[in-house]
C-alpha cells in the first residue's frame, strides 16, 4: 500500500504543475515518490518486481496523463482513451528499463542512465509517426516564461534536463539521510537542490531580451468562431468568406497589413488544380480590392487528383484503381501582383490527420483509425518549411495547429528566413477545456526558442499575439467572434537553438546507450 500511495503522489504532483492551472515548481519533486517506490522495490528482493515496478509506474503516469490531457475524449472518445493509455504505457516502460538497468549498476549511473533514456523517449515522442509530445516535461513552464529565458540555447529540452536533475538531487538526499539520519545531509542536499534551481532562474532574468524591434506590420487576427461539429462543414466556402470579410472590413486601412484567418477555415475541399475557380481566390480578391498593401494567410483543405501511377507517393491514397490523389491540409498566402503560394501541413495529429505505419498496421487494425476520429486517408506533407515574402521585404511562417508543439520543427522557417511566425489553427474540438489553453500556452514557448514574435488566429480558442520573450501582447477568448490587430514586431537574429537545434536529446541517445551496454556486459556482484 505504500508503494501504491508513492505513486499516486507522483502522479498527482505532475498533473498539478502542468499548465495551465498547475504550479509548475511541483514538477522538480514529481519524480521522487515514484523513485522511492521503485528503491523499495529494487531492494526488497521479492519475486516478480519487475511486474510490480510496471504496475506502479503506469499507475503514476496513468494519473499524469488523465487529469492533463482529459479533454481529448470532447474530440473523439476512443482516440482520447488511446491516447492517455498508450503514452501512460510508453512512460511506464521507460521507467520498467530504468529499474532493471539500476540492479546492474551504481546509483550516479542509473540516475544518469534514466535521465538520458526519458530525453530519448521525449525526443521519439517528437519524430515517430506515434508522435505526441504533449507532456514532454520541458512545456512544464510555458505559463512562468520568466523562468526558461535560455530555452533559446536549450530548447524545452533543457527544461526536461533540468526538471530530472532537480529530482534526483532531491531523491539522493532524502535517500542518504534516511540511511544515515545525519542532518548536514539534509542540509547539503538543501543547498544542491536550491542552486540547481536558482542558476537557471537568474540567468534567465539576465538573459531576458529587449524588445526594440524598429519594424513591425500591422497584423489582423480573425477568429470567426465557427463551431466545428454543427456549422463548419455545414456552412459553404461562399459563406465563410462573407462571414471573414465582415469581421476584417473595419481594421483594413491602406498601409502594409498582414491578414490571417484560421487553419482549414476553407473547409470544402478544393481541386488544388481548380484553386483559381475556388470562393478562396474570389475571398483574397475582394480583400486586395480594399487595400492593395494586404498580405493574406489562411487555412484550406485541398486534394489532387493523380491518375499517372508515377507521379503517387507514400502518403498518396487509392480513390479507385488507376486514380489516386493526395489529401492536404493547407496555408494559403497571397499578396498584390504574385502568384497564390501554398504550404502543406506536415506534423499531423495521430489518427485523426494519419495512420500510423499503415503498411504495417493496417492488416492487423483494418479501419480502426475511422473509430479513433479520423480517416484511414493519408495527409500529404511537404519537407520543406515554406516561408512566404510580404509585401514590406520581411517574411512569415505559416505553422499549421500541432506543428506549433514541436520545437526543432520551427526553427526550419527561421533558418528559412521567417522574420515571424503566424500559427493558424482550430481549437474548437475539445470545447472549453485545458486543450485550448496548453496549445496557446505551448506558443509561447516557440517565441523564446526562435526570439521571434508570434501572431496566432484559431477558429476559436485563443487568438492573438505573442512576443519574442513569451509575453502575451494580447488575446482572445474562448468562443468569441473577434477581430485583433496589432502591429507585430519583425525580428532577425537567430538564436542558438535555431542553429543547433535539439542537441540535448542527441547526446541523451549516445549516453543511455553507452550505460545500457556497460549495465548488460558487466559482471553483477
Amino acid at each position: 500500500m505504500k508503494n501504491i500511495l508513492l505513486a499516486l503522489s507522483s502522479g498527482l504532483l505532475l498533473a498539478l504543475s502542468w499548465p495551465t492551472n498547475g504550479f509548475s515548481l511541483l514538477s522538480f519533486i514529481g519524480f521522487v515518490p515514484l523513485l522511492f517506490a521503485e528503491f523499495n522495490l529494487r531492494k526488497s528482493e521479492l519475486k516478480r518486481n519487475n511486474f510490480k515496478l510496471f504496475g506502479l509506474a503506469y499507475l503514476s503516469f496513468l494519473v499524469w496523463n488523465l487529469i492533463t490531457t482529459y479533454w481529448l475524449y470532447f474530440s473523439t472518445p476512443f482516440g482520447g482513451v488511446f491516447a492517455i493509455l498508450a503514452n501512460s504505457l510508453l512512460m511506464s516502460l521507460v521507467f520498467l528499463i530504468y529499474h532493471i538497468i539500476a540492479k546492474r549498476v551504481a546509483f550516479t549511473a542509473a540516475s544518469s542512465f534514466f535521465i538520458a533514456l526519458w530525453l530519448s523517449f521525449e525526443k521519439l515522442h517528437l519524430s515517430w509517426e506515434f508522435s505526441w509530445p504533449w507532456l514532454n516535461l520541458g512545456n512544464v513552464f510555458a505559463e512562468d516564461v520568466y523562468l526558461i529565458q535560455w530555452y533559446e540555447y536549450t530548447g524545452t529540452f533543457g527544461g526536461s534536463l533540468w526538471v530530472l536533475i532537480s529530482n534526483f538531487i532531491l531523491f539522493k538526499g532524502i535517500l542518504l539521510y534516511i540511511q544515515h539520519k545525519d542532518s548536514k545531509i539534509l542540509m547539503r542536499t538543501g543547498l544542491r537542490f536550491f542552486l540547481i534551481l536558482g542558476i537557471p532562474i537568474v540567468v534567465s532574468l539576465l538573459i531576458k531580451p529587449e524588445m526594440n524591434s524598429e519594424n513591425t506590420i500591422e497584423t489582423l487576427s480573425l477568429q470567426p468562431n465557427i463551431d466545428p461539429y454543427t456549422e463548419k462543414y455545414n456552412t459553404n466556402d461562399e459563406g465563410i468568406s462573407r462571414s471573414l470579410i465582415d469581421l476584417a472590413e473595419p481594421l483594413l486601412t491602406n498601409q502594409p497589413q498582414l491578414l490571417i484567418a484560421p487553419e482549414t477555415v476553407f473547409a470544402e475541399g478544393i481541386d488544388i488544380k481548380n484553386y483559381r475557380y475556388s470562393h478562396a481566390k474570389l475571398f483574397t480578391e475582394q480583400l486586395l480590392s480594399k487595400n492593395k498593401q494586404l498580405n493574406i494567410l489562411f487555412g484550406i483543405s485541398m486534394y489532387q487528383i493523380i491518375r499517372d501511377e508515377s507521379q503517387i507517393s507514400p502518403q498518396s491514397n487509392v480513390f479507385r484503381k488507376g486514380v489516386w490523389f493526395n489529401d492536404y491540409n493547407s496555408a494559403v498566402f497571397k499578396r498584390k501582383n504574385a502568384e497564390h503560394e501554398f504550404y502543406h501541413k506536415s506534423k499531423l495529429v495521430v489518427g485523426v490527420e494519419n495512420f500510423p505505419y499503415q503498411s504495417a498496421l493496417k492488416p492487423l487494425m483494418g479501419d480502426i483509425m475511422i473509430d479513433l476520429g479520423g480517416t484511414v486517408a493519408k495527409k500529404t506533407t511537404q519537407e520543406e518549411r515554406s516561408v512566404f515574402e510580404l509585401n514590406n521585404g520581411y517574411s512569415v511562417a505559416p505553422i499549421i495547429c500541432y506543428e506549433s508543439v514541436y520545437g526543432e520543427f520551427v526553427t526550419g522557417y527561421v533558418s528559412n528566413g521567417a522574420n515571424a511566425l503566424a500559427i493558424i489553427t482550430n481549437d474548437a474540438w475539445w470545447g472549453e477545456t485545458q486543450g485550448h489553453k496548453q496549445h496557446w500556452s505551448y506558443a509561447r514557448l516557440r517565441a523564446i526558442e526562435t526570439r521571434r514574435a508570434i501572431a496566432r488566429s484559431a477558429n476559436t480558442g485563443i487568438s492573438g499575439f505573442i512576443d519574442k520573450d513569451g509575453t502575451v501582447l494580447e488575446k482572445s477568448n474562448y468562443n468569441e467572434k473577434v477581430a485583433l490587430s496589432y502591429d507585430l514586431p519583425l525580428y532577425e537574429e537567430e538564436t542558438f537553438y535555431v542553429k543547433f537545434g535539439d542537441f540535448i536529446p542527441r547526446i541523451s541517445n549516445f549516453l543511455a546507450l553507452f550505460i545500457l551496454l556497460f549495465a548488460v556486459t558487466r559482471r553483477r556482484k
